[in-house]
């Protein structure tokens, strides 16, 4: 289907799945991404000659993030739900994943990128969680960024909803190398640090090196699901601060 929201193929003789987010500019991480991203991991799951997955993404941003209709009342348990549920697949999927970012990379869309392994960004990338503006928190982020990136630092920018450019993120232990074309560097990463290794060597060594981190985030995610539908979604200013973006508006906050 040409209008799919992921593109998927496999190249370098089957060794690299590549998975292009195909619904420029904004690559929303809306229910049919999330479906599709949580096919092609689960389809290629046991390919045994794949070493490694290249995520990149049509038109000038990476994501902007989660769809807002799909955080209202109604809607925000299946959304979270299958959200969460591709995140776990992937903190245990056994192949390295190389996230390729340009542009805008904020609110779901880095909830997603956090849960891969490598990060290669552009200058103009910017890394943000807005959901404060908007009267609620990042349930995945408040997991994943301060495993990733540490407490302190993770706190900043859950809290203020603000952006930091690749030059910081790179600084802070959140991108792995800033380059012109980040899937071009994805893809030399690749080559150089991967292609000649062995695929049973690398499903060992992922797991090794990433099952603490995922038994944890795993855990956690539950948690803070919970605390987002049972106890943020039953304040006003959820509800307030959601509808107003929608509506194009600012919101008045209760503080309740």
């Amino acid at each position: 289907m040409t209008d799919a929201p992921l593109k998927v193929w496999l190249e370098k003789d089957g060794a690299l799945l590549r998975l292009r987010l195909a619904r420029p500019k904004a690559n929303i991480i809306d229910a049919a991404m999330i479906a599709a991203l949580a096919g092609a991991f689960a389809a290629h799951r046991d390919n045994a000659g794949l070493l490694a997955v290249l995520v990149d993404h049509e038109g000038p941003h990476f994501s902007f993030g989660a769809s807002v209709e799909e955080h209202l009342p109604g809607a925000c348990e299946q959304m979270l739900a299958s959200l969460h549920a591709l995140l776990g697949a992937m903190l245990e999927w056994p192949r390295p994943i190389l996230m390729a970012i340009r542009g805008q990379c904020l609110g779901g869309g880095l909830e997603f990128a956090l849960a891969g392994n490598l990060m290669f960004a552009a200058p103009d990338a910017q890394f943000g969680q807005p959901e404060m503006k908007l009267g609620v928190f990042a349930p995945a982020a408040s997991v994943l960024l301060p495993l990733r990136i540490g407490q302190a630092r993770a706190e900043d920018l859950l809290y203020s909803g603000r952006s930091i450019d690749a030059a910081t993120a790179s600084a802070w232990g959140l991108v792995n190398e800033v380059a012109d074309d980040p899937a071009a560097a994805a893809a030399a990463y690749f080559d150089k640090h991967l292609a000649p290794k062995s695929a049973a060597a690398l499903e060992h060594a992922v797991r090794a090196a990433r099952e603490p981190f995922a038994e944890l985030a795993r855990a956690r995610l539950e948690d803070v699901e919970a605390l987002y539908l049972e106890r943020l979604m039953a304040t006003h200013d959820a509800r307030e601060g959601l509808e107003a973006f929608l509506q194009k508006r600012a919101p008045k906050w209760e503080h309740r």
